[in-house]
Order: structure tokens, then sequence, then C-alpha cells
């Protein structure tokens, strides 16, 4: 029996993570072309995993676990092999599309600042948005453009805006969790204590500005990935219209969600834009 049937399990296992954590990246991914359906589900398991070292395990010794798992990261990636399946999985994905090895160091890098910093100031929160969510993007628009260096280098920016975009509504959805519950402030120069409606507005900003020049973006992405990422961008836009119209004490204090049926509306209204080509 050959090492495909292993191959195949670990990537159900970073499918069926993706779907156990996120039900809206996983609609996004499920309108992918089915090509790109197996890499993204990869990184978003291995993203996840992560995550959850940082976030969630709190009665363990998060930098001792962290630190396990960049070193099985980096073997898996050079021995092409792991007997975690979310690292299997990855590593198949990342040494085919060729990541650059310093994408995934500045992403664990960002898991590690989340073990030790809980105040960020501006080039903190700059290099922490840059390794938690604009390296994941550069990751998914490897895949994406599929060997194309000249569409990636031209795709680059506005794929690092998108995921910007993406974890600044993360912040915003989670102040609770991420305040309240752990005592994390991701925004320079505003007092969460004195969390009111200028300072939101101020956020907000920031946010809109990196959703303009990221839909430029997808607008030229190849084909079989524009819809899955309009998708997920479209839901992510509907998130932060209910953040915006959400007062700020609602804000810290409960985290907003997007109904599934209006998730359902987002796939429709979608899928009709890319099926004439108006993305």
């Amino acid at each position: 029996m050959s090492k495909q049937l292993f191959d195949s399990v670990s990537l159900r296992c970073s499918k069926l993570t993706t779907r156990a954590y996120s039900t809206s990246f996983s609609l996004g991914i499920r309108c992918l072309r089915k090509e790109l359906q197996g890499p993204i589900y990869s990184i978003y398991g291995f993203v996840r995993f992560a995550d959850e070292i940082v976030d969630t395990f709190h009665e363990y010794d998060k930098a001792a676990l962290l630190s396990r798992f960049k070193e099985d990261t980096f073997r898996a990636l050079s021995e092409k092999i792991s007997l975690n399946p979310i690292l299997n999985s990855f590593q198949q994905t990342a040494n085919q599309f060729k990541f650059e090895k310093e994408l995934i160091e500045q992403f664990l890098k960002s898991m590690e600042m989340d073990l030790h910093l809980t105040t960020y100031d501006q080039q903190g929160i700059e290099d922490y948005i840059l390794g938690s969510a604009e390296v994941v993007g550069l990751m998914c628009l490897r895949v994406f453009c599929n060997g194309d260096e000249s569409a990636y280098q031209k795709l680059k920016p506005a794929a690092m805006k998108l995921g910007s975009a993406f974890q600044k509504i993360n912040f915003l959805r989670d102040l609770n969790a991420d305040f309240n519950g752990m005592g994390r402030t991701y925004f320079p120069g505003i007092d969460l204590t004195r969390f009111d409606e200028a300072s939101k507005a101020q956020i907000e900003a920031g946010i809109a500005e990196d959703f303009h020049a990221a839909y430029q973006g997808i607008r030229q992405l190849p084909r079989p990935a524009r819809f899955g990422v309009y998708v997920a961008y479209l839901y992510y836009l509907a998130l932060f219209k209910k953040i915006k119209n959400t007062p700020c004490h609602a804000v810290l204090q409960n985290r907003i969600r997007v109904r599934n049926r209006h998730k359902l509306s987002i796939l429709a209204y979608s899928f009709v834009k890319h099926q004439l080509n108006l993305i």
C-alpha cells in the first residue's frame, strides 16, 4: 500500500478541522475549483492548530507545545512526511507550491508573539498581522497562481490587504474574548477600557481601506480561485457591516456573527455574479 492512502487520510483531517472550526471559510473553500480545495484545507488546518496552541490550551505549557509544533513543521517540510496528519497535509502543499520558508517562519513568529505580548505598539501589530494573516494570504495566493510568478507578484499586495482586513475584523469580532478573557489589546493607541464610537470608527476606517485594495486584486484572480475568494470576501464584508452598525459597548461585550441564512444569500449572490462574470 502506497503513501497515497496516508496522504488522503491526512487531507481529510485538514478538511475535517476546517469544517469543525470555521463554517465561513469552509463555504469559501467549497466554492474554489476542485483541484484548489485540498491545498487550501491543508493551509487552514496548519494555521488553526498553531492558533489553538496559543489561544486555547491554557492548562498546558503553550511555549513547549508551540516549540515542538515548530520543530515538527520544519522536519515535515524537509523529510516530506509527518506522522501528524495535519503537518503531513501541509508539507505536501508547501512543497508542491514552493512556499518560501520565510512565510512559514513569519507565521510561527506571530504565534510566538501571542505567548508573551498582550499589548502591541504600532510596529508590533504590523509585524503580528504580517505573520498571522498576510503571509497566510500569500500561501493561498501561491496555490491560486500555481507557479505563475508574474501573477503572484502582481496580486501579492492585494492578497496581503485581504488577509489584513480579515484579521482586523477578527480582532473586532473577538474583542470580548481577547481583551476581557486574555487581556490582549491589538489596537495601538486605543484604550479599550474607554472604548467609544470614535475609537471604533478609527479602526473601521483602516479596515475599509484594506477591503477596497483587496477587492481590486480579487477581480484579477485566476477564475478557478475567484469565486471562492469572493464568497469569503463578501462574508467578511457582511460581518464588517454588522459590526459597524453595532454600538461600541455591544461589540466589546458580545461576539458578532452573521446568521446562516445570510451566509446562504451571500453564496447565491456571489454565484450569480461569478456566472455572469460581474465580480
